[in-house]
């Protein structure tokens, strides 16, 4: 990102702060309008903590000295994935409506195109705003699956609790840590989930379709997954082999 000369924490600490006053603002909002339950709050409330509390503790480790165009828009569309989070959360109660789900989980899917654009437009791309970007992302695709799956059955929360799979996996098995090759592929994916979620999740076409767009999201989230997951083991596996030299050393020793 574009720095400054000196570090202040306070500027950046304030947007983070903005935001959670914002995601509060927006849960007052949703519950005004539709009289949501202790769960969508407690939900909502929960996940601007969380966000905040995170990000701030980031954004210090980081010691970015301005918060940037970029990252102000992904934490816009955290504060609409808190309202999607509240919403899916107080759904166990009552169905919320259609529109206002749609709407802001839609907005929210919108800006994921964005964010990306303004960081490269304005040179402020930094691993602390794709990774908020990145999390930002896998947490909206696990909330929307635990909306489907309560219209579908519960094989759709694979579909959100697969890249958390990944990550736990990784734990055990380092290799899983390698960097990726870039991929169009892995990228059209990852953005048809949350399309295809929110289609099945609409619940405006026949069940049995809703079902075939819930199933085409997580055969295509397997394929990017295994795709990725061979190629890493099967890279790890070229570098643990001895090279040709060693070989010889190893025999003539």
């Amino acid at each position: 990102m574009a720095l400054n000369n000196t570090y202040d924490a306070r500027l950046v600490q304030q947007e983070t702060a903005l935001g959670a006053g914002v995601q509060v603002l927006l849960l007052a909002l949703i519950g005004t309008a539709i009289g949501m339950g202790p769960a969508g709050w407690l939900s909502g409330l929960a996940f601007a903590f969380a966000t905040w509390a995170v990000l701030s503790r980031a954004l210090h480790r980081s010691r970015l000295r301005s918060f940037g165009a970029a990252n102000r828009v992904t934490l816009g569309r955290a504060t609409l994935v808190g309202g999607v989070t509240a919403l899916v959360a107080d759904s166990f109660q009552s169905s919320p409506p259609v529109s206002l789900f749609v709407g802001l989980t839609a907005v929210a899917l919108i800006l994921d195109g964005v964010d990306g654009k303004v960081a490269r437009r304005t040179g402020t791309s930094t691993p602390l705003g794709a990774r908020f970007d990145m999390e930002v992302d896998a947490f909206l695709i696990l909330v929307l699956s635990v909306y489907v799956s309560m219209q579908l059955g519960l094989w759709v929360l694979l579909i959100g609790g697969m890249r958390y799979v990944f990550v736990g996996a990784a734990r055990v098995w380092p290799w899983l840590t390698a960097a990726l090759p870039p991929s169009t592929a892995r990228k059209t994916v990852a953005a048809l989930q949350g399309v295809l979620l929110l289609l099945a999740g609409a619940d405006l076409l026949p069940y049995a379709v809703n079902f075939g767009v819930a199933a085409l999201a997580l055969g295509l989230l397997v394929w990017s997954f295994g795709r990725d997951v061979l190629w890493l083991y099967r890279t790890s596996r070229v570098e643990e082999a001895p090279s040709p030299r060693q070989v010889r050393e190893l025999v003539a020793g």
